[in-house]
């Protein structure tokens, strides 16, 4: 057995050690299939661009170390031939059987680059640094001839190849064999290196963070153009809807009064739902079969009481004048309590263990949104029966500061208004006023010159078209002088150009600039109380049932606020109080018996008699 020389294997694994600092930049860039052979595997194996960005910093690494082994080696072999290795102790690398290899331009073989030659297969890092170390071994395990390779330092042509048939087998030394690099999950091809560092290189990480951002305001303004036009449409076809509703009669805008108040109720209910919370994660929540029953009983119990009141209140010489009417108008309120009594009842009876708390809650919820909502709009439907100008203008007032608040918002607003509602701001609350006292006198004059706006409801068959409702104008809608002072008269009359003593106005203009100021500072807190609600609730909309506006409730909540503030406004200081045919029949029917009634017939006959009217009873 031949004997081996200790300096071969002693240098080669010393080698492995050793830092060489060659490592630039150049090197790291211009990485060859000479410094880093590659496997089938490896490089047939294409890593996604993630991957890429995840194990850059691993995978650069990784190559300069390979590459520092694959320097070392060949440091190791330069070494042993330079002192003297014979022709038979050096041992050639086995090479592909097929292919040629590429010759080295420069006079170390392996740490050259040759030119680019397509290889199917290249020997990976562990199988170059056993072939250096047999390099070193006198004499092959197989007994194969290898040509042999000049040692002299000087740029040298290594002979070609020749087939080999079979792998060698390691030489067994005494050193310990070199530990193994750690497998790289997926290294990418020098290729595909070299792209993602000039993409690195010409695109930094920060300009990719500021086309993303770009990409995302263009999305996002996108977006607000979208929602905008949406918002836009869908205003003038609720705006055109109200129209053609106001002008087919006073019967069509209650029945739209209740279908909103019915959408609403229905929207704030359904954010409190019975839920039974069991002890157990995996059991299932149960729910209250009589929660939504209940929620819509007590809904048709006031509706049935107040609009029952409407009803007998501006419709007494229709009630009060039909026998059969007459028990209903005459028992209304204590049949309203009796049904109210039978939901509570039933309310108790409904009780369960699992359920009380969530119940009892159920309940105050649904008187609360009963108050709110129902009770609303019963003044609102009273506003309609009072004239449609009462109920046309300042709803017109509420839309009218609304969309005023969103365009001056948009174009000038820079200073939050309130918390609740993050996207108001105090330029758009400004603009807005000014914008709806302009507005409402000059939409207010206008209408208020049309009987069928201003006068009471006396026949639901009326429209905008049949001419029939004529009435005595109430005393606000009559246009008068006022007398200027005569300072004010002088400069007015010099500054136009002829003399002016008065100037004609109507109270009601007067009214207008109140009801303004109303819809401009009072009516938006019904808008930032609902955006609270949404906030307890953790919800954008309370629906979807108009497109860009959300639900209902989220365009009636200034509504609800507005309407009940015309209706006592109106009440307390612009009704006119009066002695009706209704009035006096509704005191005769349920304040005097029946002979009583009988004697002021006969009394009321001789009156007229006496007065030349003919009366045939």
């Amino acid at each position: 057995m031949a004997t081996r020389p200790t300096f071969t294997s002693k240098t080669a694994w010393a080698a492995l050690d050793v830092e060489s600092g060659e490592d630039t930049d150049e090197e790291v860039l211009d990485e060859t299939p000479a410094s880093q052979p590659e496997s089938a595997s490896e490089s047939s194996a294409k890593p996604t661009k993630s991957a890429l960005r995840k194990q850059k910093a691993l995978a650069r690494q990784e190559k300069r170390q390979q590459e520092k082994l694959a320097r070392a080696a060949a440091k190791a072999q330069a070494a042993a031939a330079a002192k003297g290795a014979t022709a038979a102790d050096v041992k050639a690398p086995p090479q592909p059987v097929t292919r040629d290899q590429p010759e080295p331009e420069s006079s170390i073989p392996v740490a050259q680059e040759p030119e680019k030659v397509e290889e199917p297969e290249t020997l990976p890092v562990e199988e170059l640094v056993q072939q250096v170390s047999e390099y070193a071994a006198p004499k092959p395990a197989n007994g194969a001839a290898h040509p042999l390779q000049e040692a002299n330092g000087s740029a040298s042509q290594p002979p070609a190849p020749e087939p080999v048939v079979a792998p060698p087998e390691p030489p067994k030394y005494d050193a310990p064999p070199p530990p193994e690099p750690k497998p790289v999950a997926s290294i990418p091809s020098e290729k595909e290196a070299l792209a993602t560092r000039r993409n690195d290189i010409e695109n930094p990480p920060e300009e990719k963070q500021q086309h993303q951002q770009l990409e995302q305001e263009q999305a996002e303004k996108a977006k607000k153009k979208s929602s905008f036009l949406t918002r836009t449409l869908w205003t003038f076809i609720m705006i055109g809807g109200f129209i053609t509703l106001l002008l087919m009669g006073h019967a069509y805008m209650i029945v739209l009064v209740m279908l909103c108040q019915t959408l609403v109720y229905r929207e704030v209910t359904a954010l409190f739902s019975l839920k039974r919370k069991d002890a157990g994660q995996g059991n299932a929540r149960g729910r209250d079969p009589w929660s939504k029953t209940l929620n819509w009983y007590f809904f048709a119990v006031t509706n049935y009481f107040l609009y029952g009141e409407s009803i007998i209140y501006y419709f007494k010489h229709v009630v009060f004048s039909n026998a059969q009417l007459t028990p209903f108008a005459t028992n209304h309120r204590f049949v309203s309590f009796t049904l109210y009594l039978i939901g509570f009842v039933g309310f108790v009876l409904s009780l369960k263990r699992g359920y009380l708390k969530q119940q009892f809650g159920l309940f105050c919820w649904v008187h609360m949104t009963l108050l709110l909502i129902v009770v609303s709009s019963h003044f609102i439907v009273n506003n309609i029966l009072e004239g449609l100008i009462w109920f046309w203008v300042p709803a017109s007032l509420v839309i009218c500061n609304d969309v005023f608040a969103y365009v001056w918002g948009i174009t000038l607003g820079r200073t939050p208004l309130i918390k609740l509602s993050p996207k108001k701001t105090v330029e758009g609350f400004i603009g807005a006023f000014f914008s709806t006292i302009v507005f409402g006198l000059l939409w207010g004059t206008y209408f208020m010159r049309f009987d069928y706006m201003i006068c009471p409801m006396r026949d639901l068959g009326v429209t905008a078209w049949s001419g029939q409702l004529q009435c005595t104008p109430n005393p606000v809608f009559v246009w008068r002088d006022w007398q200027m002072p005569t300072p004010l008269s002088v400069f007015l009359s010099t500054l136009i150009g002829h003399q002016v003593t008065t100037i004609p106005y109507a109270p009601y203009q007067l009214h207008l600039l109140v009801l303004s100021c109303f819809a401009s500072l009072v009516a938006p807190f019904g808008g930032f109380f609902a955006s609270g609600f949404k906030r307890a609730f953790d919800i954008k909309d309370f629906g979807h049932s108009i497109p860009g506006h959300g639900g209902m409730t989220d365009r009636m909540d200034c509504q609800f606020l507005m309407g009940v503030f015309t209706y006592v406004y109106y009440s307390s200081l612009i009704r006119d109080n009066h002695v009706t045919v209704g009035s006096i029949l509704q005191t005769i029917v349920s304040g005097l018996t029946l002979t009583e009634q009988l004697e002021l017939m006969a009394d009321l006959k001789r009156y007229l008699e006496s007065q030349g009217v003919t009366v045939r009873l």
